[in-house]
């Protein structure tokens, strides 16, 4: 009796659209190759189950030198050598452009919207502002801001329903949307959660540094999906990433 009901209220709340927050203890099925986006990380995408989800907020989570950076980089590489076009919100204009060329991203179906300086909070709310712009266009296959070098406490001023905003523009499209910062902040009901933890190696001068290199560990959170425990990755950059599962 009992599963009968919980089966009617389940019903009820997906007629009505009300489901984004039901959660299933039940294992993952491998998601259709064309409702995720591959990273490009044989390893990454094998624990994802085909990449991250589309139509989707996900996050990449860790502090500085994790190794965020070099998996969003990989990411958008990928993308674009599938003949998709990708948008990268850069907060504060720190992208390196030679670093996402090493990663293999054809520049031409790259949009790069670059942040200016000033207030955190001034820059924080020109970039989400941005994102919603790109988001709405669509046409994108991957979307990502990167917020990376904002504090966590000015993170968590932000308001909650900021991330729902960004939720509701991209469900239902072919893109997914990626969110890089020093802690989990969005929490989405349909997307991921991957921290970061790791070690970074650096080339270049401290105005552009390039990342050389990586030793990561990622942990994998999903309210909706269980797609594993923590995957130990270690990367090597010689122009571009290459990466091996070191362990589980």
């Amino acid at each position: 009796m009992a599963k009968i009901a919980l089966a009617a209220l389940e019903s009820a709340l997906r007629d009505r659209k009300l489901d984004r927050t039901l959660t299933t203890a039940l294992p993952p099925l491998e998601q259709a190759a064309d409702a995720c986006a591959p990273t490009g990380v044989a390893a990454v995408d094998a624990c994802l189950r085909n990449g991250v989800p589309r139509g989707q907020l996900s996050e990449l989570a860790g502090p500085r030198s994790a190794g965020c950076t070099t998996l969003l980089l990989q990411a958008m590489a990928a993308a674009t050598q599938r003949g998709e076009l990708v948008a990268l919100v850069d907060t504060f204009d720190r992208l390196d452009v030679a670093s996402m060329e090493a990663a293999g991203a054809d520049l031409r179906r790259v949009l790069w919207i670059r942040g200016q300086v000033g207030p955190p909070e001034w820059a924080i709310d020109r970039a989400l502002k941005a994102l919603n712009l790109v988001l709405q266009a669509g046409g994108f296959g991957l979307v990502a801001i990167d917020l990376a070098d904002v504090p966590a406490a000015t993170l968590r001023r932000i308001p909650f329903t900021t991330w729902l905003r960004v939720q509701r523009a991209v469900e239902g499209r072919d893109t997914a949307c990626l969110l890089v910062a020093p802690e989990p902040i969005a929490r989405s009901a349909g997307g991921l959660t991957l921290t970061l933890t790791g070690r970074a190696t650096w080339t270049g001068t401290s105005a552009r540094p390039r990342v050389a290199g990586a030793e990561l560990r990622m942990q994998v959170v999903s309210p909706r999906r269980r797609v594993g425990g923590d995957v130990a990755v270690s990367a090597r950059t010689d122009d571009v990433p290459s990466y091996v599962v070191a362990g589980h």
